[in-house]
């Protein structure tokens, strides 16, 4: 982040939710975390589901604002539906022109895009659907792939394994977030037909409420408990990816149970160096937000954007919105060095003084 253009500041404690939040201002910030005089305001869901949020769309966001020179506002809700409602109010009075969200619950969301609309103001949803919010836009990966891209990892993983029968446990997202509907309809897609002709059998199949690791933990330990033939875990995130492994570990059948992930996080990488995770999803983050900024940028400067040019269906009012959809990459050991010549990891935080060795195996110098 260049200095002078913008910075970063992190309130105490927010006054509703007791949750502290990360402010960031872009353009020509004064650092002070208000949202008066942003043309853009940006709110990020939580640094505890995924990492992403801190350490990818973070960034990649401020730095496309300032490279356009819009002011915007980027705060972070810390999982907190009160504070997510109090950072949207806030910025709707200051009368930021847009407002891009990525909603904790669909409910929530609806609630703040009707009032961001009532004031007239732009909206966008970012990585996650709101469904029947009625955005103006919407930009993100193509779920539905990212899904599919899992459930044939996990196949792939299996086949090497030569696991014959294999009992395969889920370990869904959220059921709060419509992205995790859209990621179990593509593994689901993959996985289903090996489960009907009985070449695979369907293991314990559970949501982790908010994404939470912890919780994935305890329910993955209670499937474990419950069917200890499980021989392929289908992760919907490296998070929970990592909370598997780690039972898996105490288990001692790390290694030998196939474990899926999506995020290309440095943790999921190297669980991946390591053995004990056969795959992740890779999704250009830095694309993601470059798209929704400059969607961001044009409607703020009352232009029409013109990079808008999928469609995707709202399930709940089946309404049409403008979108915009990029492509995942499943990653395996094999192509681990995609992510790093991507600069979406470094090479200093992946291949740490246990992974020295790993990432020179897989082409990493």
């Amino acid at each position: 982040m260049r200095k002078g253009m913008f910075a970063l500041a992190t309130a105490g404690l927010l006054a509703t939710g007791g949750m502290s939040a990360c402010d960031t201002e872009s353009g020509s910030g004064t650092g002070s975390g208000s949202s008066g005089g942003a043309m853009v305001g940006v709110i990020l869901p939580d640094t505890k589901s995924s990492a992403r949020w801190e350490t990818a769309d973070l960034k990649y966001l401020a730095d496309a604002f300032d490279a356009a020179g819009i002011r915007a506002d980027i705060k972070n809700a810390q999982g907190d539906k009160a504070s997510f409602q109090t950072i949207a109010d806030g910025m709707i009075q200051s009368g930021v022109k847009v407002l891009m969200t990525v909603n904790l619950d669909s409910g929530t969301g609806k609630n703040v895009l009707a009032n961001a609309k009532k004031a007239g103001i732009h909206t966008i949803d970012y990585d996650r659907l709101t469904l029947s919010g009625g955005a103006d836009y919407y930009v993100s990966f193509d779920n539905v792939e990212v899904g599919k891209l899992q459930g044939q990892g996990l196949v792939d993983c299996l086949a090497e394994k030569r696991v014959t029968g294999p009992v395969v446990a889920y370990l869904n997202g959220s059921p709060t977030d419509n992205n995790a509907t859209l990621f179990k309809e593509g593994y689901d897609s993959v996985l289903k037909p090996k489960f009907d002709s009985g070449e695979f059998t369907k293991g314990p199949d559970d949501a982790v409420p908010d994404w939470d690791n912890a919780k994935g933990g305890t329910i993955f330990e209670q499937q474990l408990t419950k069917d200890n033939k499980i021989a392929g875990v289908l992760a919907a995130n490296d998070g929970l990816a990592n909370a598997a492994i780690e039972v898996l570990k105490k288990n001692k059948l790390n290694g030998t149970v196939p474990v899926t992930g999506q995020d290309a996080t440095v943790q999921g990488l190297q669980n991946i160096l390591a053995g004990d995770q056969c795959m992740t999803v890779y999704k250009a983050i830095k694309k993601e937000a470059e798209a929704a900024a400059a969607l961001a940028v044009a409607l703020a400067r009352g232009e029409t954007p013109s990079t808008a040019t999928n469609t995707v269906i709202d399930p709940e009012s089946k309404a049409a919105v403008k979108s915009v959809l990029l492509k995942p990459e499943a990653i395996t050991k094999a192509n681990v060095k995609t992510v790093i010549d991507d600069g979406f990891v470094t090479k200093e935080a992946l291949c740490t003084a246990a992974f020295a060795k790993a990432c020179t195996d897989v082409g990493i110098s």
